[in-house]
């Protein structure tokens, strides 16, 4: 049987793949009624614990519970070590980058990467140059998206260093499959991941200088499409769920609104953008923010996690030069590579992708979501036509890559089992030491032949295994 994919569970032969055996006798054993009726559960359990996402734009309402598919993407443990490595490498880097970037410049200086590239960027943050971090972390909470090609290699699609989000949904499924399939876990070793929020709370404290400082999460509000998560990790941690309205700054020091009177903060895990973080400096239209929070960030009175700036290290247009920092801060060769990448700010470059659209991905180098991107083999010759056109008028703000044949594993589908292509977001932490959970969020294109996994794009979760050899 020859594929152009590699399948997760199925080697090119037909046969299962070891990490896969106990499950797959497990699902053969397993009347088709029962599979059904766990799935209605499931469905059910997330539709009352609110587990939703926001969809701008949409004429049916905003409000989705997201799909949530019970076939596992597993991982063997001896794999998963790879992609921790390398996801642990990755992001050492970048903080490297950003502190750098913000100081000496010296890869610029090197001639690694171009000036114009990152300085006139408008992630950029003039009011980061020459500030001092806590241990040098700018991105405390990172999520590096993988894909896997034809042959199995895994590549790095993106970097998120901003405000990653998904990892609710990581830890919501795996309770879910632990609620509904608790034979699956005695039979096999999987890899826990229940420590994520203390994990993250030991990451949120350490990015302080101070002992037992205090932490919130400031969310944009309930509008947000990722506020189930802010709550859930707030609730998780234990910790204040608040909203810029709950903060104040005073004497350059930023506290919170109590029924007992204000009370000191000294980190914050914001899950809003740079520009709306204090109208004062930034956006002075935002509502969502902190008047004067830069200038108690600047006199490091508060810890912002992540620092404000970190944007620029994760643009599209950036990331061809990550393994080449690697290279440049840790003086190592890469362990995961990254997706050929043209850049259609280079003449030669835009030449190319604008001869071979229809079997290009084009994304915009500040694009989120699966918004604003180009699939080639998948438009019309209308869609290519017009995204031609919106390339030429702004080549800057676009980046394009070969189609990859992700790799897909078998998701429940309304005819039965069928195979989806599928992403896996690992989430790393950076505080004392750089850590990962084992696993991370599978994302699924539920809809047959797509590539694209995002849930504002119809896409759904599944619970990711790290299984013992």
């Amino acid at each position: 049987m020859i594929r152009t994919y590699f399948d997760e569970m199925y080697d090119a032969g037909g046969q299962i793949r070891p990490h896969y055996r106990e499950f797959a006798r497990w699902l053969a054993e397993t009347p088709d009624e029962l599979l059904a009726q766990r799935r209605r559960e499931a469905d059910l359990l997330f539709h009352r614990a609110g587990i939703t996402f926001t969809l701008y734009g949409d004429e049916q309402g905003t409000e989705r519970l997201i799909p949530f598919d019970t076939i596992p993407r597993s991982i063997p443990a001896s794999e998963w070590r790879i992609v921790e490595r390398g996801c642990i490498q990755r992001v050492k880097a970048l903080n490297m980058f950003l502190a750098d970037l913000y100081h000496e410049q010296r890869i610029i200086k090197a001639g690694i990467i171009p000036a114009e590239q990152v300085l006139a960027n408008e992630q950029y943050q003039l009011a980061m140059q020459g500030l001092d971090l806590h241990r040098d972390i700018y991105s405390h909470i990172s999520g590096v998206d993988l894909v896997r090609d034809g042959d199995g290699t895994y590549y790095v699609l993106e970097d998120n260093l901003r405000t990653p989000s998904g990892v609710s949904y990581m830890l919501e499924d795996r309770k879910m499959m632990m609620r509904l399939f608790p034979e699956l876990f005695a039979a096999q070793r999987i890899a826990p991941i229940d420590h994520y929020p203390n994990l993250l709370l030991d990451t949120l404290k350490s990015s302080s200088p101070i002992d037992d400082p205090s932490v919130v999460v400031l969310t944009p509000g309930r509008f947000n499409s990722a506020f189930f998560e802010h709550a859930f990790l707030a609730r998780e941690m234990g910790v204040e769920l608040v909203e810029g309205a709950d903060l104040f700054v005073r004497d350059d020091k930023v506290f919170m609104r109590t029924t007992d009177g204000p009370k000191a903060v000294d980190v914050i895990y914001r899950r809003l953008d740079d520009a709306f973080l204090d109208p004062l400096a930034f956006r002075p239209d935002s509502m969502l923010g902190v008047p004067g929070l830069l200038s108690s960030y600047r006199s490091g009175n508060v810890v912002l996690a992540n620092a404000i700036g970190t944007g620029v290290a994760d643009d599209k247009s950036v990331y061809p030069f990550v393994t080449e920092m690697i290279r440049f801060y840790l003086d190592e060769e890469p362990i995961l590579k990254n997706v050929p990448t043209w850049q259609c700010r280079n003449p030669s470059e835009l030449s190319h992708v604008l001869a071979n659209l229809p079997d290009l991905v084009v994304k915009e180098t500040q694009g989120s979501g699966g918004y604003g991107m180009l699939v080639g083999p998948a438009a019309t010759t209308a869609e290519i036509d017009a995204f031609r056109e919106r390339i030429k008028a702004k080549p800057h703000a676009y980046i394009a890559q070969p189609t990859l044949s992700l790799s897909t594993c078998p998701t429940f589908v309304e005819n039965g089992i069928a195979p989806r292509h599928i992403d896996l977001r690992p989430f790393v932490l950076s505080g004392r030491e750089t850590r990962v959970v084992p696993g991370g969020l599978t994302r699924v294109a539920l809809r047959e032949g797509s590539l694209v996994v995002n849930s504002s794009q119809g896409g759904g979760t599944k619970d990711t295994w790290v299984v013992e050899d």
